[in-house]
């Protein structure tokens, strides 16, 4: 048995690989923690308790030294001693720490943080106040005051269409209107100032022609203030106006909401010379002094009405009116008696103001899609521009149909909507346009040929998004070859362009213009030029 025994196990020994010879480099020991977290946490309070008690005796002097040198007492302590690179990497750091300290460049970041941008003017309108904030009974739970609930039944649902808000606000009723500024105490009379500069005679107007040069030296002169920024209006403006008085700077704006501001610069009267009126209800898109009757300010509104500021009578009257959709008017006469009105379904009414009542004496149509600006030639007042959809049309008021009327001239290359159309001032030979296709052109119409040639195209940007109004560039009035426009670049600006195309001005300053002047205009007889932006505001370039 134990031979069989001694056999077998000589076969198995045979049968089974050898196994390889283990190093001890290679035998891995069961792995241990080095400190236990315990320990560490024991470890971490000793070596906090000894630094805090260190600090304590140490003096602040040499607590200043430790910490500028612990750059230098790491680097040790890892190697033993610093490289030639490493004491200059130190020292260049302590010399670039010492140059920032020296030109207080920390501070300067810090103050420039805080800084804000420079505040709008505070003078015209007052901003309304808070009204006091009733204070309501605190509500309680009717389950836990063991009452019953009560039942409410609900409101009849709303039929018909719902109407947006600027459409809903209810129109004045027709007729005249008390001439009441609202921002003065209710009872309060107009000033006798504005009476006496409104009839001041501006017929004795400045005949003397500059030429290019002189004229934009003239610019050049021309200077902004803080007090020549007013709130004149309480919403954004859309159309603004300087009375042709060559004794103070008198403007009106209308705004978004149907209110006209009165500024005379340099006035006390109502807040820092502004008086506000309500005669309408939605946009005021087109302002104009009668150049016949100084004391008369007219007004177009979206909402449909023509009114008359009458500072004598210190009313409103009611000139045209309609449902709603009116957009533009231009004087048809040298005594500003015949209106020539625009609206946005492409009608244009002839107004005579002597005739009783607040219709029209003809109505014509031309472009079914929309009108967005009609003017009437300076000279021959037969002839007046529309600008239509994409095209700009010269009618003669004594050929006009109601419907399909043949243009006496045609004015093509616009791409897009036209957002307006002028003569200049003086001849009426030249024609500006302004389009969203982002150029401004200028045409000839001296001779009033089928398709007025093109002279000048300047490209700019029109794009002024839904909040403000549309740029449009505008004449001169003094002059027959410039215009200006307002700029949506930065900083903010007004240009002055030659109808060549070349610049002669802008108009910028970093303190008091720092938004998009959208509405601009000229003043007929001095250097001074207005620009209104969509917070209500109008800025005063004068010299």
């Amino acid at each position: 048995m134990s031979t069989r025994r001694m056999k077998c196990e000589a076969v198995v020994k045979e049968m089974t690989p050898e196994q390889p010879r283990k190093s001890s480099r290679n035998t891995l020991g069961p792995k241990r923690l080095q400190y236990s977290p315990e320990d560490t946490i024991e470890k971490l309070k000793s070596k906090r308790t000894k630094r805090h008690d260190e600090r304590k005796r140490k003096d602040p002097k040499e607590e200043d030294s430790d910490v500028e040198n612990s750059d230098v007492e790491r680097t040790s302590a890892g190697h033993g001693r610093l490289s030639a690179y490493e004491l200059e990497r130190l020292e260049n750091i302590k010399q670039n720490q010492a140059f920032l300290s020296s030109i207080n460049l920390l501070q300067a970041t810090e103050e420039f943080k805080q800084s804000t941008r420079p505040k709008p003017s505070q003078r015209g309108l007052m901003r309304s106040q808070a009204g006091v904030r009733e204070v309501l009974p605190s509500r309680k739970s009717l389950r836990l005051q063991n009452k019953e609930a009560e039942v409410l039944t609900l409101p009849p649902e709303p039929r018909g269409v719902l109407i947006d808000q600027q459409f809903s606000r209810q129109k004045k009723s027709p007729g005249p209107l008390p001439m009441d500024p609202v921002n003065m105490d209710e009872g309060s009379k107009l000033p006798s100032q504005l009476l006496e500069l409104c009839s001041e005679d501006s017929t004795e107007e400045r005949k003397v022609e500059l030429n290019l040069k002189e004229h934009c030296s003239a610019l050049t002169n021309m200077r902004i203030t803080e007090d020549r920024v007013a709130k004149v209006v309480k919403d954004c403006i859309f159309s603004a106006a300087f009375h042709p008085c060559t004794t103070s700077l008198l403007m009106a704006a209308g705004d978004k909401w149907g209110k006209v501001g009165l500024w005379n610069l340099g006035a006390d009267w109502g807040d820092d010379g502004v008086l506000l009126f309500e005669p309408h209800t939605r946009p005021v898109g087109c302002l104009a002094f009668s150049r016949a009757h100084p004391t008369h300010l007219l007004s177009l509104s979206y909402d449909g009405s023509l009114r008359c500021m009458d500072v004598e009578k210190s009313v409103f009257d009611d000139v045209y009116d309609i449902d709603d959709g009116l957009k533009t008017f231009d004087f048809m006469s040298h005594d500003c008696m015949t209106l020539l009105v625009g609206n946005w379904y492409g009608e244009v009414a002839i107004v005579d103001r002597r005739t009783p009542g607040n219709s029209h004496e003809s109505l014509h149509s031309f472009d079914p899609k929309t009108l967005r600006c009609v003017n009437v030639h300076p000279l021959q007042k037969q002839y007046f521009v529309v600008a239509e959809n994409r095209v700009v049309s010269i009618y003669d008021s004594r050929c006009l149909k109601k419907t399909k009327s043949q243009a006496v001239s045609q004015l093509h290359g616009h791409s897009l909507s036209i957002s307006s159309a002028y003569f200049s001032p003086c001849t009426g030979n030249r024609v500006l346009t302004s389009c969203m296709d982002n150029h401004i052109r200028i045409y000839d119409t001296s001779a009033m040929t089928t398709n007025a040639p093109l002279l000048t195209s300047i490209r700019h940007d029109m794009q002024t998004g839904r909040w403000l109004s549309k740029l449009s560039a505008v004449w001169d009035p003094k002059r027959e070859d410039c215009f200006m426009v307002g700029s949506m670049s930065r900083p903010r600006k007004v240009q002055v362009f030659h109808e060549s195309g070349k610049p002669q001005y802008s108009f910028t300053d970093d303190e008091n213009l720092n938004t998009v002047l959208s509405v601009t205009a000229f003043h007929p007889t001095r250097n001074a030029l207005l620009g209104g932006n969509a917070s209500g505001r109008l800025h005063v370039f004068s010299d």
